[in-house]
């Protein structure tokens, strides 16, 4: 028997390339959407459907969604991988209190009640894997992100302290660190604003969903496993 693997955001473009990585590599799958609908037809059609044990339509910018999802868990998981987000571009003084709540509720405190609620079968068991998608803004900050970086940042700083709280129970807890990758989180850029941004990178290119997709592979190998409390940056030396 395979591991399960719940994987919270699947049906976006990281999602999707974990969720065909996760499923190449035979681990059985609790996938999480919201609105993505097409993303998850492509999902369908792209992995053996024998591999999805469940499918959770749940909005997690509210309290009631993440509730929601919480009751739809109804198979034990052994890793968690939560790749859900979205962006908020303005000016923070432009911003209102309603995005900050879904901005909190989406980055912070669903990640929180979501580990919260599956970490006690990983620490009776003594092993499972958490791994967090976060960003390079998490780390530097974004000028016209200042709400998405203090979200990302809030995930990093959670990797870093729960690592130290669980890895005595056998669970690794990591975060990967994207830097410009080639998704529609990046769609309300122009042409010239992407080149201006990849001329700054010394790869000289975007890097790709499969880019972020092999490197939770790396951390699902148990061989891994005594990396811990680490933020892994994907970013071409940007």
């Amino acid at each position: 028997m395979g591991k399960n693997v719940l994987v919270i955001g699947a049906s976006g473009d990281i999602g999707l390339a974990i969720t065909r990585q996760l499923a190449n590599d035979g681990f059985n799958l609790l996938l999480h959407f919201h609105n993505n609908h097409d993303g998850f037809k492509t999902i369908r059609k792209t992995i053996n459907e024998e591999c999805i044990l469940l499918e959770i339509k749940a909005d997690l910018s509210c309290v009631e969604g993440i509730n929601y999802l919480l009751t739809q868990i109804v198979f034990p998981v052994d890793a968690i991988v939560i790749a859900s987000g979205k962006a908020h571009h303005s000016l923070f003084q432009d911003s209102v209190e309603h995005e900050m709540d879904e901005m909190l509720n989406l980055h912070v405190k669903a990640p929180w009640m979501i580990v919260n609620h599956l970490l006690p079968s990983m620490i009776r068991r003594k092993k499972g894997t958490i791994i967090l998608i976060t960003s390079i803004w998490g780390d530097v900050g974004a000028s016209n992100e200042v709400i998405y970086s203090s979200v990302k940042g809030a995930q990093n700083s959670f990797v870093k302290a729960l690592a130290k709280e669980v890895a005595a129970s056998g669970i690794s807890v990591n975060a990967i660190s994207p830097g410009f990758i080639n998704t529609k989180m990046n769609q309300h850029l122009s042409p010239e604003e992407k080149q201006a941004i990849i001329q700054q990178i010394p790869m000289n290119k975007s890097g790709s969903p499969d880019d972020i997709a092999h490197t939770v592979q790396f951390l699902m190998d148990e061989k891994s496993n005594y990396i811990q409390g680490e933020i892994i940056n994907i970013n071409g030396a940007w």
